[in-house]
């Protein structure tokens, strides 16, 4: 009997686990034979069979703070994790984002069993900031599996490992974020349905607060009656409600992802926090402004650190800054509801973004191979024969 192919994969957030659990149905459909897997991962991964070494929110960290705050903790699941790997090598180790954790751990496994092929599945940011990552991780990465187009060539010219577009995952997601005819008759009807995205972690959602608070207060009172929707994340929720509690102009709160989904296809526009979000509300055709803050001391160290000129994935993939991004005390709330008011409007800011977002499915190739499948050909790729 065909001993299933071992996969050794570990996911540290929730859109890694999305991707995880995308790559082990990829992995099982072009296997055509047993495939186990074993690693750390969320309820997405644990559904198709992981049994997760540790609650994978362990590892999801952000901001220096919060890393510092932990560091005991993750390097005790560093060295749990690398155990397990070498007590019983895999055929394959796949690492899903959580940077700061994959690479410590791939590092210290390619030092101890070179013969395990590593695959890295999203770049680290090498293009926004420490690009001397991308030539280190040559050492313990055997490919690299890149979300982004611009992200191959970026790796080619810093010296970094193998490395391949598969696509962005949203993709696989269109028919739920685009809007069908009804919807896009809502998108022009009264009263506009706004859309208020201040991040998926705790500490953004308490720095964004008071900031949005007061643009909504602002743009509601020169265009209103707005309908504000505020999809919140499930680990959040009660967080966020106490926090809109004292907001004058108070967004109606949705749960779920479905809901979620819902309301981008029917958005006129959007206020939202940096990171994938944007993307997603590009290719649903949603115009948006972005305001975005972190910690003084992460602020410090991003302005000597950070060297792409644009915060907002839509505008790194047209390759133009279209989205407005107002960043730390850039964000004020006269600027920030200025800048919301021109995409809610009929005007030259909604049609150029309008225009832009319609080029995202040439420029990110949505009508290819879905990425998960790319992904597991790749990976599959990298396992090496029995001898």
């Amino acid at each position: 009997m065909t001993q299933p192919l071992d996969v050794f994969i570990i996911a540290g957030e929730e859109s890694g686990d999305q991707l995880g659990a995308h790559l082990m149905d990829g992995l099982v459909a072009l296997r055509g034979a047993p495939v186990a897997f074993r690693g750390v991962g969320g309820r997405r991964m644990g559904a198709r069979g992981l049994d997760s070494q540790f609650p994978m929110v362990e590892i999801a960290l952000f901001g220096l703070t919060s890393i510092i705050v932990h560091i005991p903790r993750v390097l005790r699941r560093i060295r749990e994790t690398v155990a397990a790997i070498l007590a019983r090598p895999p055929d394959v180790l796949v690492l899903i984002d959580a940077p700061g954790f994959n690479r410590r751990v791939a590092r210290r496994v390619r030092k101890a069993r070179p013969d395990i092929p590593v695959v890295f599945y999203v770049s680290p940011t090498v293009w926004a900031w420490r690009p001397g990552r991308a030539a280190e991780m040559r050492s313990y990465v055997d490919q690299l599996l890149a979300l982004l187009p611009f992200e191959p060539d970026v790796h080619r010219k810093l010296g970094g490992p193998p490395t391949s577009y598969v696509g962005h995952p949203i993709s696989e997601r269109l028919a739920e974020i685009r809007p069908g005819p009804d919807e896009l008759l809502r998108r022009d009807a009264a009263p506009p349905q706004v859309l208020v995205l201040p991040g998926s972690r705790r500490n953004e959602i308490t720095r964004l607060s008071a900031l949005y608070a007061g643009v909504l207060a602002r743009v509601d009172a020169r265009l209103g009656p707005i309908d504000w929707v505020l999809p919140a994340v499930a680990q959040h929720r009660d967080l966020i409600a106490q926090e809109v509690s004292f907001w004058t102009v108070k967004p109606r709160i949705i749960d779920g992802e479905d809901a979620k989904f819902a309301a981008f296809r029917s958005a006129r526009a959007a206020l939202a926090c940096s990171g994938t979000v944007t993307l997603e509300l590009a290719v649903a055709g949603v115009p948006q402004v972005v305001a975005y803050r972190t910690g003084w001391l992460e602020a410090q160290i991003a302005r000597r650190l950070i060297t792409a000129e644009t915060a907002v994935l839509a505008n790194l993939v047209l390759g133009e800054k279209v989205v407005p991004e107002f960043l730390q005390e850039e964000g004020t709330v006269e600027a920030v509801s200025a800048a919301l008011a021109s995409v809610i409007v009929d005007g030259p800011e909604r049609r150029r973004q309008v225009e832009a977002f319609a080029r995202l499915d040439t420029v990110m190739d949505f009508s290819g191979e879905a990425p998960s499948v790319r992904a597991g050909r790749i990976v599959l790729s990298a396992v090496r024969p029995t001898p």
